[in-house]
């Protein structure tokens, strides 16, 4: 497939956005129990909000770029019951909402208590928005994922590890943002956030080499002879019928030498796992936020790179036409 750098902005910011606000939440639910330190409501909770709900905005305005007519793009939610699109559609912003509630809930420090336990544990109002946030942001993950697993002649994406990396691959780069961003706003926090950025991206190491040895393997179901209904096995495609190219030459088909493709998954491969964990750790030994923004932004890179090669990788069954002018 030719890759869509709108699409691959809007799925790589909402990435690091729906991440962030993991991370965010996972700190103060640990401080609500009293396993982490308490942190200042508005610089770390309220601006790390802030931050988180940048991203999603970033990916939102790159997915405008994606359409051929934007005005229309409210209609994209009317097919809800049976198109994971129009889910995302209406995901997305109502996950936007929540962080920007939660956000200015800390920011303004308008929280609350609403139950505390004999134990010394807290139920604060901004924590049931939280609960609502993170049930949003694993629904969005969801959505985007199935966009493309639920495409079943698309053997490259039909796979639940295609949602499994989505979700991990968009947690680990969000928790290493919450990494940086802890060693200037909240230092107590940083190695709590550093060791689940590792677990993590080891994790998501482990599902994207699994999705990439699953698909070396792939026996694609249409062939020649199969489109055709003739069994012999020396059927050759000498023309596609036309001098130039089409939009499903050009929509069908990634268009990079044989060379750049394989060189890219190494690329990635290399910027999204063992170059980032060396820099988190040597940004954990030094308790440099510069090192650890340095890393997150050599991963974010990486992820660009990885999200290329996800929409390439996918062969569509046209392509046995269409594959040469």
């Amino acid at each position: 497939m030719h890759p869509a750098f709108s699409v691959i902005f809007l799925t790589t910011l909402i990435g690091v956005g729906q991440g962030l606000f993991l991370a965010l939440f996972t700190g103060q639910s640990y401080s609500a129990v009293e396993l982490l330190p308490s942190q200042d409501s508005t610089h770390f909770y309220g601006i790390g909000g802030f931050l988180a709900l940048l991203f999603l905005i970033g990916g939102l305005i790159a997915s405008v770029f994606h359409l051929g007519h934007p005005e229309r793009a409210w209609r994209a939610a009317a097919m809800w019951r049976t198109s994971w699109l129009s889910r995302e559609v209406i995901a997305l912003p109502t996950l936007m909402a929540l962080v920007f509630v939660y956000a200015v809930m800390h920011y303004f420090q308008w929280d609350t208590v609403l139950f505390t336990s004999i134990t010394g544990a807290r139920l604060q109002a901004s924590l049931v928005v939280g609960v609502l946030g993170v049930i949003a942001t694993f629904i969005l993950f969801l959505c985007t994922g199935m966009i493309y697993a639920c495409i079943k002649f698309l053997q490259e994406w039909a796979s639940s590890l295609t949602v499994i990396n989505y979700l991990l691959l968009g947690t680990a780069s969000g928790f290493f943002f919450a990494t940086a961003f802890a060693a200037w706003a909240a230092p107590e926090l940083m190695r709590f956030y550093g060791i689940w950025t590792a677990i993590i991206t080891l994790a998501a190491l482990v599902t994207r080499t699994a999705a990439l040895m699953r698909n070396r393997r792939i026996k694609h179901k249409s062939s020649i002879q199969s489109a055709i209904g003739v069994r012999h096995t020396t059927i050759v495609q000498k023309a596609q019928g036309a001098m130039g190219d089409s939009y499903n030459t050009r929509e069908y088909v990634h268009g990079a030498p044989a060379w750049m493709f394989r060189a890219i998954k190494w690329v990635f491969l290399v910027l999204v796992f063992p170059v980032p964990l060396a820099i988190l750790w040597l940004g954990l030994a030094e308790n440099s936020g510069s090192i650890l923004l340095t890393g997150f932004l050599i991963q974010y890179i990486g992820l660009l790179f990885e999200r290329w090669f996800f929409f390439a990788q996918a062969n569509h069954p046209q392509n046995i036409y269409y594959g040469v002018i």
